[in-house]
């Protein structure tokens, strides 16, 4: 029988960007600009926390985010995904 990972302190930072509507919306918008979409074509608003944690999974390469404390690779990516975030978040114009 093998155990699951528990997930820790990084695997709850990645639980709360999830939950944050602000991350939700920063991946609607770079999904429109990474695919020349219009705000009709993928509006505000189509992120879910679900899509976030499905998101976040495949662009750290993990199956779950408990394991975001145990992969080192996958927490850098982690890190450099959240950073992006929060200097986009603190551009002007960019967060409602």
């Amino acid at each position: 029988m093998t155990c699951s990972p528990k997930g820790g302190f990084v695997a709850r930072q990645a639980a709360m960007l999830c939950q944050d509507p602000a991350f939700q919306l920063y991946l609607d918008r770079r999904r429109r600009a990474k695919h020349g979409l219009t705000e009709h074509q993928l509006p505000d608003g189509t992120h879910n926390q679900d899509d976030a944690r499905d998101w976040l999974c495949a662009a750290c390469q993990i199956q779950s985010r408990a394991e975001l404390d145990h992969n080192p690779t996958a927490a850098a990516a982690f890190r450099r995904i959240r950073q992006r975030f929060l200097t986009w978040k603190q551009r002007p114009g960019r967060h409602p």
